[in-house]
């Protein structure tokens, strides 16, 4: 049976305490693997390197628990610690730009547009800094883990219950909410998806994605990702993984536990599909799709079509984080403080680094620089020859 673990939220009003510990059990019985014991992880390859990965620069912002997302704009790139400190680096030269303190731990960090940048606390309180000030802060209706979107001069969060909200960046205004009716009793309590595409801002509502008028909140076009498929809502959970793959006027995702799929976005319509079972975010650029199943198998999908490019299973069980296509490289991290570059056309491993930690955010290429920050709070520019 493949690996997958979630972290699930009853979304249900009336849930009682012994329902939620049914579903724990559910979770344990249905999603992990069969059997008491825990797969091995594989054992590393022998390697003679034909890239090598060198750190440009590297800075410790503080130890980080759970998922946190990157923001790379304009040439920095902010990000957060679990116990609130936000810095702002210059990419090219690893000067700090600007440090600010939440003064509470987080929830959820950091969404940033290069000027603004705004994360929400365990107290379910939205902050927003304007190049390190403190702006504004507002109490929120309920609990929020995927990292705020800051764009158009607006805050937009998402909860765990998938409604979206958005708020005005300069006063903190609340503007308006969104949720789409009919939503499922369970929701993965992870990191979902939260974007802009143009002048629209996409949202994921369990397995559909949504693209909402951002200045309204109105609904412009909703596509059916993936059709939830098992014998109770655990095994039907679906939620979109963030961060979801732009890549000029498409986007790919995956349907937890389902599928990894490429969208149109001019007409919020799906281009392919195809089935695998995972947790993580995939990456995509114009020529491949790549992302990991439950069991850490690692493929690749052509970008225009979703045939098999190639499938890798020398990192099974490695805890892989999600990916990123690096020029003609895919790299990937794993839970034994690696970050392993395989060759783009065939997965084949063509080098590796050893971090201080496992990564915990999705690594972001900014030009010939790659982004990754590490669970001890390390962020590392690095580059390859």
């Amino acid at each position: 049976m493949t690996l997958i673990r979630a972290n699930l939220v009853n979304l249900s009003p009336v849930a009682s305490r012994l329902t939620r510990l049914a579903l724990s059990a559910a979770v344990v019985a249905v999603l992990a693997a069969c059997g008491s014991s825990k797969p091995s992880p594989a054992a590393l390859e022998s390697l003679t390197p034909t890239v090598r990965v060198a750190t440009q620069w590297s800075h410790r912002i503080g130890s980080v628990e759970g998922q946190q997302i990157l923001a790379a704009r304009n040439g920095q790139v902010t990000a957060a610690s679990s116990d609130g400190d936000i810095v702002s680096f210059d990419i090219a030269s690893g000067k700090e730009r600007w440090r600010a303190k939440a003064g509470a731990d987080l929830t959820a960090a950091v969404g940033s547009d290069g000027r603004y940048a705004a994360v929400v606390t365990q107290a379910n309180e939205l902050l927003a800094f304007d190049q390190g000030k403190q702006v504004w802060r507002e109490k929120l209706p309920g609990r929020v883990i995927t990292a705020p979107l800051v764009a158009g001069e607006r805050v937009f969060i998402q909860s765990v219950d998938r409604s979206v909200r958005a708020y005005d960046v300069l006063d903190g205004r609340w503007l308006w909410q969104y949720q789409r009716p009919g939503g499922e009793p369970l929701a993965l309590a992870n990191a979902g998806v939260i974007t802009a595409f143009r002048d629209t801002l996409l949202v994921g509502q369990g397995p559909r994605l949504v693209g909402l008028d951002p200045l309204k909140g109105t609904v412009r076009f909703d596509v059916n990702v993936g059709t939830p498929r098992g014998t109770n809502e655990v095994e039907r959970l679906a939620d979109l993984v963030g961060p979801l793959a732009r890549v000029d006027d498409e986007a790919c995702v995956r349907t937890f536990q389902l599928n990894v799929a490429c969208l149109e976005l001019n007409r919020g319509s799906l281009r392919w599909s195809r089935p695998q079972a995972g947790r993580m975010a995939v990456a995509a650029d114009e020529r491949i799709v790549v992302g990991a199943d439950g069991a850490d198998r690692l493929t690749a999908w052509k970008a225009e079509n979703g045939d098999l490019l190639w499938r890798v299973d020398r990192f099974t069980y490695r805890s892989l984080s999600a990916p990123a296509v690096w020029g003609n490289r895919v790299v990937v991290g794993d839970g034994k403080d690696y970050l392993h570059v395989l060759a783009a056309d065939d997965g084949r491993t063509v080098g590796r680094i050893e971090l201080d930690a496992p990564l915990v955010a999705a690594p972001v290429v900014d030009g010939d620089t790659l982004l990754v920050l590490t669970r001890k709070g390390t962020l590392y520019a690095l580059r390859a020859n």
